[in-house]
């Protein structure tokens, strides 16, 4: 269903308006993704639907089979790319937004009540880099995880960075967001995983590391790393480095292990 704008104010993109302002200030559940790569992701994603798509008007005939595959009664809204940018409030050089909401927000207990026997689960810590969060969605979907944790002090996977640096991959796994104060390790080990964390000072090294059927890995911030209140009830493993070299990116690191724990 096409709808043609030509006025920045029109009420009926006002969830596009001043993009990064609203950003900041959250989208009461509704997220925005940026660019062709990550509408191809929304639209063929089974954890969220695409509520509205906003397209400059030069984009259409190009993208028409793509723009197909949104359901007959999503709007697609058409604009010329001046319009475009005043809507946005910058100028959007790709051309594309939609707008997206998730289907639904599982809990910790939901996410591994639907776990396989042989399960792959990434958790995060502590992680309030929305690049970071990008790539280790990237990682984590790239290497088949079945699902991802985000302890209560992790930034949003929705935000619209974090969507775009992940290339649509935080679309696609399933994510669950522990409360404040939840024994995320716990919940884990009742669930019948093995858990692993990351650390410099890991009590193991990679190459060491055997995988269980059900494994989980925990990844913490840049810096501080994981708490030792996490590290000391699990098995910590280490990336063994050259020279004074102790650390790596966590979306890195992640890529490293979780690569591993895939084929093995």
């Amino acid at each position: 269903m096409t709808v043609r704008i030509d006025d920045p104010d029109d009420p009926r993109i006002a969830a596009y308006r001043q993009v990064r302002e609203r950003d900041l200030v959250g989208r009461d559940g509704f997220f925005i993704a940026e660019g062709e790569v990550v509408l191809t992701k929304l639209l063929g994603s089974r954890l969220c639907r695409t509520v509205s798509i906003l397209i400059a008007d030069d984009r259409v005939e190009r993208l028409a089979p793509l723009l197909a595959r949104a359901p007959h009664d999503t709007p697609v809204y058409i604009a010329g790319q001046p319009v475009i940018d005043a809507i946005a409030g910058f100028h959007l050089h790709r051309g594309i937004l939609a707008l997206g909401e998730a289907v639904s927000r599982p809990t910790v207990d939901d996410l591994l009540a639907g776990m396989p026997e042989r399960a792959l689960i990434v958790g995060l810590q502590g992680i309030g880099n929305h690049d970071n969060m990008g790539g280790l969605f990237r990682n984590a979907t790239a290497f088949g995880a079945n699902g991802v944790i985000l302890f209560s002090d992790c930034c949003d996977p929705f935000y619209r960075k974090a969507i775009r640096v992940s290339v649509g991959a935080s679309l696609l796994t399933p994510f669950a967001k522990a409360q404040a104060g939840e024994d995320v390790v716990g919940r884990l080990t009742s669930a019948g995983f093995e858990v692993f964390a990351l650390s410099p000072s890991g009590s193991i090294t990679l190459d060491e590391l055997a995988r269980p059927a059900r494994v989980a890995v925990l990844f913490g911030s840049e810096g501080p790393g994981l708490p030792a209140s996490v590290l000391d009830r699990v098995t910590s493993v280490r990336i063994p480095m050259a020279g004074d070299f102790d650390s790596l990116n966590v979306a890195t690191s992640s890529g490293i292990i979780l690569q591993r724990l895939a084929n093995a």
